[in-house]
Parts: structure tokens; C-alpha cells; sequence
């Protein structure tokens, strides 16, 4: 009888855990496939660095992205003040499924430099943000667990789900997302180091729609990024947004970092 119960048990956890992944993987997909048609976008960035002590440093950059047919959004930025990082690229193209492709171009060395694999859970120029958090995040490179639905008076009817990088050489185990299905995007996100702790807990806000074509596309003008385990911080705001643009794919070419 106690064998019958517990496999009954069993059962019932794999069918459960099932539909979790299943519905996890459903939610996501439908969001990003609400993201795409956006075309390309045009915009001017500032990222503000702070430390634990509350010492703050301001950059800023200009950006661009497009989509690409059948594969990742390419991306494109370029850093204009202050003097000390002015001129440094980063150009990435992302994939649906295989790693992506990324270079750094430093003005002060006068040449590009991939980015390698192994690399991508770096800091993006002493940031909070890493290399592996740029460019789009395709739905295909991780595992979805659905976890539970909430309600916040601010931004609606929220998905919470468990996001697993396929890719073992991931700097972080897992995230945890909050995507609010007004805007198809995270309001929140938790990221896990490979230890399964804690790293970093992201906060998305002041969303604002674009329309292209008859499409409301909605995107996050301020993103605050806190390292749980230094204490250090990193504000990403967007200003002068444009979607709908059009780019030509040299326009990302690796030749356009220099």
C-alpha cells in the first residue's frame, strides 16, 4: 500500500511540475512573439554606476537594434561621455538558440575584442549589468517553470516564472521573473550565481508604448540594477526612444565599431 501511495505521489508531482514547465514556456513564448515586429530602435541611454558608498559616476550612450529575420536582434552601443570611455563599442548579436556573438571595441587599445564565452558573466564596463544581460533574451535558451500569477495595483496581472539557462556556462543558475502581461515585459527579476544564491534583483519601470504599424510595443525607460551581495547599483534610463526604424545589417557589421 505504501508503495502504491508513493508512487501515486510521484505521479502526480511529475505531472504537475509538467504543466509547470509547459505553462512557464506557453507565457513566454506568447509575450516574446507579442515583442517582435518592432523593426529596429534608435535611442539615447545614461548609465549611472553607484557604489557602496553611494559615489556616483554618469555615462552616456547612444543605441540602436533591429531585428533580424529568422534569428537575435543585432545590437549597437556606442559610449559619448565621459571623456575616459568615449568612442568604446559594444556590438552583439544575438542567436535563438547557439551562443552569442559579441565585440568590444576599446578607442584607448584601437582594437576589437570578442567576447568570449567563458567571459560573459563580466561586468559590462564596471557595471552591475553583465555581458550575458545584453542583447534580446530568446526564449529558447531557457527552461520555464510557471510558479505562480499575482496582482500589484501598479502594474496588473503578473506571471511569475523560473527561468533556467540551457547553456551551462550561464554566470547565474536561474532567475525568477515577474512579467506583467499589460506590457509583455519584467517588472522584476531576481538573478541566482551558480551557488544558487541571491546575486542581483532588477527592477523595470517607467514603461511607455511606441507604435509601429498599429502595434503598441511597450518598453521599460528605467532599469535599476542592485548587486544584493556588494551592494553596488547600476541605473540604465532611456531617453529620445524611436522604434519602427529601419537599419541596414551593415550597420551592425563588425566594422561599424571602428
Amino acid at each position: 500500500m505504501y508503495k502504491l501511495m508513493l508512487l501515486t505521489f510521484l505521479l502526480v508531482a511529475s505531472s504537475a511540475f509538467g504543466n509547470a514547465a509547459q505553462k512557464g514556456y506557453k507565457i513566454a513564448n506568447e509575450m516574446q512573439l507579442k515583442n517582435d515586429g518592432y523593426k529596429g530602435e534608435d535611442t539615447d541611454m545614461e548609465m549611472i554606476l553607484i557604489d557602496a558608498h553611494g559615489a556616483r559616476t554618469t555615462r552616456r550612450m547612444l543605441g540602436k537594434s533591429m531585428e533580424v529575420d529568422s534569428d537575435g536582434d543585432r545590437s549597437l552601443i556606442n559610449f559619448v561621455k565621459p571623456a575616459d570611455v568615449k568612442g568604446t563599442k559594444m556590438l552583439t548579436w544575438t542567436h535563438q538558440k547557439k551562443d552569442n556573438d559579441q565585440w568590444l571595441y576599446m578607442p584607448s587599445l584601437k582594437r576589437v575584442k570578442r567576447i568570449s564565452s567563458s567571459n560573459k558573466s563580466a561586468s559590462f564596463m564596471g557595471s552591475e549589468f553583465s555581458f550575458e544581460d545584453l542583447g534580446s533574451q530568446e526564449v529558447d535558451k531557457y527552461n520555464f517553470k510557471w510558479i505562480r500569477d499575482e496582482k500589484d495595483a501598479k502594474n496588473g496581472h503578473l506571471h511569475v516564472l523560473e527561468r533556467t539557462p540551457k547553456d551551462k556556462g550561464s554566470g547565474y543558475s536561474k532567475m525568477v521573473v515577474w512579467m506583467a502581461k499589460n506590457y509583455n515585459g519584467p517588472v522584476k527579476m531576481e538573478y541566482y550565481d551558480r551557488r544558487g544564491e541571491l546575486l542581483k534583483v532588477a527592477n523595470f519601470t517607467d514603461y511607455k508604448s511606441h507604435g509601429v504599424d498599429g502595434v503598441a510595443f511597450w518598453r521599460p525607460n528605467r532599469i535599476e540594477m542592485k548587486n544584493i551581495q556588494t551592494q553596488k547599483q547600476s541605473i540604465m534610463t532611456w531617453k529620445a526612444r524611436k522604434l519602427g526604424v529601419k537599419f541596414k545589417k551593415r550597420a551592425f557589421d563588425k566594422r561599424s565599431l571602428k
